[in-house]
């Protein structure tokens, strides 16, 4: 299996960027819940919160020691492996990252792409990154912090990869708490994703607080 690599984190290193920062979304196509966004920025030597110790440095020993975790698309693992490295990803002294959380109100009032967009920017939003690298086809006009979009940049680039688990599992989670209080649309099972059993769920109760009104079939309720 092919593995993102740090390819795009090391062309920006040699370039001069110290905090570059991969950012990916989870919950773009749910009809309930948040889409949230997560933004990771890791540095091949040092550790990250305190800006001023970082330097130029080779990345041999820290390429070996970040491959031993494996980490890909989250979309290509299991929920149980995607806990496993979201756990080894926040407690690398070489990370450091964000997150951050739009709700589904927010969502029905701006529409989706200006909610993923606003999410992204609140999860680079304590970071000081440097440089972004966004996945996708769209950029953060709002943030003037130079960027790239990179389409599936998530099975490509390490840091957008790394980013994607910790969305995932962050929503994952969300959306297993939300089974508690609304236990009979199984959204721990299916995360708000339109499934049969979604559906069937929509149409014996109708929507809950947190469905997405705008969205089919949700709206025809």
């Amino acid at each position: 299996m092919k593995y993102p690599n740090l390819k795009e984190e090391k062309g920006l290193w040699k370039k001069g960027y110290k905090f570059v920062a991969g950012i990916d979304e989870a919950g773009r196509g749910p009809l309930a819940g948040p889409v949230v966004a997560a933004a990771v920025v890791i540095n091949p030597k040092h550790e990250i919160r305190n800006p001023k110790q970082i330097q130029n440095s080779k990345v041999s020993k820290f390429e070996i020691r970040i491959s031993s975790l494996k980490i890909r698309d989250s979309k290509q693992m299991t929920a149980m492996q995607r806990e496993d490295i979201y756990k080894k990803i926040i407690q690398c002294k070489n990370v450091s990252w964000g997150v951050g959380i739009v709700s589904e109100k927010v969502i029905d009032k701006i529409n989706i792409l200006q909610a993923t967009k606003l999410a992204m920017q609140k999860s680079v939003k304590n970071l000081n990154a440097d440089f972004l690298l966004i996945d996708g086809n769209f950029l953060l006009n709002k943030i003037k912090t130079p960027q790239k979009s990179i389409i599936k940049g998530d099975q490509k680039v390490f840091c957008i990869a790394a980013a994607s688990i910790i969305a995932k599992v962050t929503r994952d989670r969300i959306m297993q708490k939300y089974n508690e209080k609304y236990p009979q649309f199984g959204f721990a099972t299916h995360k708000g994703y339109g499934t049969k059993a979604h559906f069937a769920s929509l149409k014996k109760f109708g929507p809950c607080k947190i469905h997405r009104k705008t969205f089919w079939p949700v709206s025809k309720f």
